[in-house]
């Protein structure tokens, strides 16, 4: 009486390398689209940021009849987003303009940054808003 062997037991090289490269392109789509996704969801911080500005500057102006750059004294407000993606200046020709542009983790989002707010509500660049 022979014996036959029983079924082979687990994976083979080749099984695996294919497996490791569909992971592997998976991955190549996936990383640069959620990414994409992350800066997006990281302009909303800086949206939220130059609208409260807005609010304390035009709160600043009605009690002191001027505006003012002093982000930190005046406006007693950071001058870095609250997460620090953006750093937030301001400026006092024209009125005013806000701009929050992006640093640490958001840095490499060139194509929204800076992001600037003014006192007739010009957003720019206009297609991150």
């Amino acid at each position: 009486m022979t014996s036959t062997p029983g079924p082979q037991q687990g994976f083979t090289l080749i099984e695996l390398m294919i497996t490791v490269a569909i992971i592997g392109i998976i991955a190549a789509v996936a990383y640069p689209a959620y990414s994409d996704y992350m800066q997006q969801a990281r302009r909303a911080e800086a949206k939220t940021e130059l609208l409260r500005l807005v609010d304390l500057q035009e709160r600043w102006f009605m009690e002191n009849s001027a505006y003012t750059t002093d982000i930190a004294g005046d406006l007693n407000w950071r001058t870095s987003s609250e997460n620090g993606y953006y750093t937030l200046t301001a400026s006092t020709v024209d009125g005013y303009t806000f701009t929050a542009t992006a640093a640490g983790a958001q840095a490499d989002d060139t194509a929204c940054s800076p992001m600037t707010l003014n006192a007739n509500g010009t957003k720019a660049p206009a297609a991150c808003w």
